[in-house]
């Protein structure tokens, strides 16, 4: 059997938040070289202050300054740093109680080996170059030699100026690795070829092919390959624009099912205005240049009609 694929996969994406009157005067404090908690009914003050209080539920209303300087209360040490932490080296995570608080705050702490860092330690924030707003306005925590050398917090909060909105980009990094049925699949597509298997119990032909018929439980087996034909069964036009999106609305996304196969496939519908898209519609693969392919669904740039009768509806019902 020839080996299965794999191959690196990233999903990303900016997360957008509106903050919320706490949050949001949390993050200006930051944005303004200033540390903001809340105090809690039972005499608490957090940092970043909570939105509700835990016991009245209320929303926080009471909001304290406390110092750039705190205590360690517990750590961990980070031997190798993956994307998107604060370093690239070696470094520390830790919780440190701010002077002034009463619960800590998790960040890194700047130190080179876990011998530099205890609990109990003295550290304080060290401010990024330029502060937005947003939590990595604090870079990091480091040693403080002493008191007298703590830096003061800033001056006190713009609040013509609050911070309404954070976004942070999300990323996950990760390897798919293909079962053998799919190896399959898009080898075939690496070929300019539609491949499916059939399950040997109900007879069912899955496209892409699965390792056994979600029906009976059978493995799937052979090789079926499909002309790229098919019969719409159901579709959404798609009217609202989106960060990334390589289409200007309105087109259509549309289930495809394609001629000999029980299982209806998800692609792009081009070449038909969308308001022209309707169930039954007869459409077929329109594949990408050939020195666009590889191991991809995307090698199909999409579905475009045959200009053929529509589907009778007895054909399709049932995979609706």
């Amino acid at each position: 059997m020839s080996r299965t694929l794999s191959a690196p996969v990233t999903v990303a994406f900016d997360y957008t938040r509106s903050t919320g009157p706490v949050l949001g005067r949390f993050l200006t404090g930051l944005r303004d070289g200033v540390l903001v908690a809340g105090r809690t009914s039972a005499g608490e003050v957090v940092v970043p202050p909570l939105e509700y209080d835990p016991v009245t539920h209320a929303q926080t209303t009471d909001f304290v300054e406390v110092s750039p300087v705190g205590t360690i209360t517990s750590w961990t040490w980070v031997p190798e740093p993956v994307a998107g932490q604060p370093f690239d080296r070696p470094f520390a995570f830790a919780l440190v109680t701010l002077d002034g608080a009463t619960r800590p705050l998790f960040h890194a702490v700047d130190v080179a080996s876990p011998e530099e860092i205890s609990t109990g330690m003295r550290v304080q924030v060290r401010w990024a170059a330029e502060r937005v707003g947003h939590i990595n306005d604090i870079a990091c925590f480091e040693p403080l030699a002493d008191e007298a050398s703590a830096r003061p917090a800033g001056g006190g909060l713009l609040e013509d100026h609050l911070v309404t909105g954070v976004v942070t980009p999300v990323s996950l990094d990760y390897v798919y690795a293909a079962s053998p049925e799919e190896s399959t699949f898009y080898r075939g597509l690496d070929e300019g070829r539609i491949l499916g298997q059939r399950c040997p119990t109900c007879e069912k032909v899955y496209v892409p092919p699965r390792s056994a018929c979600p029906t009976d439980g059978t493995p799937t087996e052979g090789e079926i390959e499909l002309t790229g034909e098919g019969t719409i069964t159901t579709f959404c036009i798609v009217n609202v624009p989106f960060l990334g999106q390589k289409i200007t609305p309105p087109y259509v996304s549309a289930y495809v099912l394609l001629d000999g196969a029980d299982i209806a496939l998800l692609h792009l519908i081009l070449g038909v205005p969308a308001d022209e898209v309707r169930m039954g519609m007869r459409v077929k693969a329109v594949w990408k240049p050939r020195e666009e392919w590889a191991y991809s669904l995307e090698n199909i740039d999409h579905f475009a009609p045959t200009g053929d009768p529509d589907a009778d509806y007895d054909t399709y019902k049932r995979h609706l």
